[in-house]
C-alpha cells in the first residue's frame, strides 16, 4: 500500500515491521477492530492487539473502547506532532532520573564497586571497540571529561570540525581544570575557523608540515593511560560503521601511543 522509502522513513521514527504494517493498513480503513486490521496487514493475529496498544502509546492511534475494542487512525500529520510531544515528554522524564541517579548514593556504591573492580583487573581486559560515529563521540567526552594531566590528539582534516562541533564544552572545561592539550591536525581553509577557536584553548600544529607522507587517522590520549583509536578512514566509510578502539592501559598507550605523537609533535 505504501512504497519501501516511505516505510523506511516510518522505521526511523521508531516503528518497527509490525507497527508499519498495522498503521498503513489502519489509515487504510480508518477504524477498524484488531482482527480485521492484522487480516489486512498479514500479521498474526495474535501481535496484533499488542501492536496496536503500542501505537497508541506511541500516538499514532487512538482505542476505542467499544464491543469488540476498536482502533481510529489519525491523520498522518496530527499523529506525527502528538507523537513528537510524547517522545519530548518521556526524554524529559528519563532525563530527571538521570540527573536525579547522578546525585544519589547509589551512583557512589556503583563508582567504588568499580574502582574495587579496576585494581585487580587486567589491564588488557580494559579494552573494547566502539562502532557508530556518536558512540565514539560520546567516548571522545567521556575521555575528556576524566583527564586529569594532558590530552594529546591526532586527527583528520574533518575530525578537527568535529572535534570543535562536539567536543568543544569539555575541551574548555579541561583547560579550565589545567589539564595541558596539544593537538595535531591539517589545516586547510575547511577547517580554519575551528582552528583558530582551537588554538584559544590548546597548543596546535599543522600536521601538513611534517615531511614524508601525512598519517591519515585520529587518536586521543589521557594522561598517557586512556587511549582511543580511529579503526576506520571516516572519509570513506558511513557514520553508522565508523570504529574506534579503546583502551586503559599504560604500556600501549605510553610506550606506544604517547611515542607516536611525541614523534610527530616533535617533527612539525
Amino acid at each position: 500500500m505504501i512504497d519501501q522509502k516511505t516505510s523506511d522513513a516510518l522505521k526511523t521514527i521508531g516503528l518497527n515491521l509490525y507497527e508499519r504494517k498495522i498503521y498503513v493498513a489502519l489509515l487504510a480503513k480508518s477504524v477498524g477492530t484488531a482482527g480485521e486490521l492484522a487480516e489486512l496487514a498479514s500479521v498474526p493475529r495474535s501481535r496484533a492487539y499488542d501492536v496496536l496498544e503500542s501505537l497508541a502509546e506511541k500516538g499514532f492511534a487512538v482505542v476505542q473502547h467499544s464491543k469488540p475494542i476498536k482502533y481510529v487512525a489519525l491523520e498522518p500529520s496530527v499523529a506525527i506532532d502528538k507523537t513528537k510531544h510524547i517522545i519530548e515528554d518521556q526524554f524529559s522524564l528519563n532525563l530527571k532520573r538521570v540527573e536525579q541517579f547522578s546525585e544519589s548514593k547509589a551512583l557512589s556504591e556503583l563508582s567504588n564497586l568499580y574502582t574495587n573492580g579496576v585494581s585487580v583487573i587486567d589491564p588488557s581486559d580494559l579494552s573494547g571497540s566502539f562502532k557508530g560515529s556518536h558512540s565514539i563521540i560520546m567516548q571522545f567526552n567521556n575521555i575528556i571529561k576524566n583527564s586529569k594531566l594532558n590530552l594529546s590528539i591526532i586527527t583528520t582534516e574533518d575530525g578537527v570540525k568535529k572535534l570543535w562541533e562536539n567536543n568543544s564544552s569539555v575541551i574548555s572545561k579541561a583547560k579550565s581544570r589545567g589539564v595541558k592539550l596539544r593537538i595535531i591536525a591539517p589545516f586547510s581553509e575547511e577547517n580554519i575557523n575551528e582552528i583558530e577557536s582551537l588554538k584559544k584553548i590548546a597548543e596546535i600544529k599543522d600536521l601538513n608540515e611534517l615531511d614524508g607522507d601525512v598519517p591519515i587517522g585520529k587518536m586521543m590520549i589521557s594522561d598517557g593511560s586512556e587511549l582511543i583509536l580511529g579503526l576506520t578512514d571516516d572519509s570513506n566509510v558511513h557514520e553508522s560503521q565508523q570504529t574506534g578502539f579503546w583502551t586503559i592501559s599504560n604500556h600501549f598507550s605510553k610506550e606506544f601511543a604517547t611515542s607516536v605523537f611525541e614523534m610527530i609533535w616533535k617533527q612539525i
